[in-house]
């Protein structure tokens, strides 16, 4: 008797799943259309309609459109039942969203990092975190969860192993963040939360093989391969930043030398910028549009670094898209066309046929987006998989 009742249980919530799976992809639908589409009888969708209406998941809205006979009622996924916590960890900045349980952004705020220190840095994303998490309306589930974007190498425990440019190394920063917020944590690179911030919200939406690239001070690559996000053996995937561009370059905090980021990352516009007397991306986007010869031509080399690297990317992948993003986003308009021209000269013509080269349309919002994403899912895998 036991073993039935199990499978009972087991059975309504893979039910509830495939019933909320059904609000959230085709709302507003009604009842009949949800056995319509999952092949469930009717009776069985009202109950669990009820279930999912009871845990202020889903909503009835009342009466639609009639199509002979009596309205039918339609329902709605409540996004407004809960809010997720989007954090973008970056190497001079920490960016963070609050939004609803669809992802749309309802407050935000961004914080200057002028410090690398753990215990200071953490401090500052604890502060960022709790003024969002002060701005959740009343609501059933309030914060939800939480997801983090950092730039290095995550393991599955949340914990940073290595990011360079933070001269970070086993920071176990999803324990530290649940401890103090009492909430999931979710830990992954940026530029991976880029990439599915870009295939959920931006301009990946409905592509199947697409490479992101996060050019901030480094460089970091989320892989979307057949619509699924690569992570490789261990996790670690996407370390494109680091792949070898010159064989006797400039040595690089990762313990390589000559690694794409040191040629084509914002920190390399900085570099190169100095002696110009400038010292940040603000003063030389400024530069730019103002026609400054000197600073157009430093964006243009930028451009074709980042192509070199893109059409290697290209060479390796065969994607359908690159979708550039991060700060170095904002230049696009100066590096676009130094970009096009080296990968059109660069990346073998069978590889670059179909191939779009796109900018990220969250800008440099698409990490964070992404993270929020990730604490979203964590909720409602976690409201399915307990049959609500």
């Amino acid at each position: 008797m036991m073993k039935q009742t199990g499978d009972l249980a087991l059975v309504k919530k893979m039910n509830t799943a495939i019933v909320l799976d059904a609000v959230l992809r085709y709302a507003p639908l009604s009842r009949a259309q949800i056995s319509e589409r999952t092949g469930l009888n009717k009776a069985t969708v009202s109950s669990l309609v009820q279930d999912l209406i009871d845990n202020h998941l889903v909503a009835d809205l009342g009466p639609g459109e009639s199509s002979g006979g009596r309205k039918p009622n339609l329902l709605q996924f409540r996004a407004s039942s809960g809010y997720a916590v989007g954090i973008d960890l970056g190497v001079n900045y920490i960016r963070g969203i609050l939004t609803d349980l669809e992802g749309a952004v309802v407050a935000e705020r961004r914080l200057t990092l002028r410090t690398h220190a753990v215990d200071q840095v953490v401090s500052q994303l604890f502060d960022c975190i709790e003024s969002l998490r002060r701005q959740i309306p009343a609501c059933p589930y309030g914060l939800v969860g939480i997801g983090i974007g950092v730039p290095g190498l995550v393991n599955e425990d949340g914990a940073i192993l290595f990011a360079p440019n933070l001269s970070w190394s086993e920071v176990p920063l999803r324990a530290i963040v649940e401890e103090r917020f009492g909430v999931p944590v979710t830990i992954d690179n940026e530029a991976n939360a880029g990439a599915q911030g870009e295939q959920r919200f931006g301009a990946g939406r409905g592509i199947a093989n697409q490479i992101y690239v996060s050019v901030g001070i480094g460089i970091g690559t989320g892989m979307i391969l057949n619509k699924e996000l690569y992570k490789g053996a261990g996790g670690f995937s996407g370390e494109l930043g680091h792949l070898s561009i010159y064989a006797d370059g400039k040595p690089c905090r990762c313990g390589n030398q000559g690694c794409w980021e040191l040629y084509a990352s914002e920190n390399a516009l900085l570099e190169q910028a100095a002696p110009l007397g400038y010292n940040d991306l603000d003063g030389l986007l400024e530069a730019a549009g103002q026609g400054n010869a000197a600073v157009l031509a430093l964006f243009g080399d930028i451009g074709e670094a980042l192509g070199v690297g893109i059409a290697n990317i290209v060479n390796v992948f065969n994607p359908d898209v690159v979708i550039v993003g991060n700060e170095m986003r904002r230049a696009e308009a100066w590096i676009g066309a130094a970009l096009q021209r080296t990968v059109d000269r660069r990346a073998l013509a069978h590889h670059r046929g179909k191939l779009s080269i796109l900018f990220a349309e969250q800008g440099e919002k698409s990490a964070v987006r992404g993270a929020a994403y990730y604490a979203i899912s964590a909720f409602l895998s976690k409201m399915k998989g307990s049959g609500v």
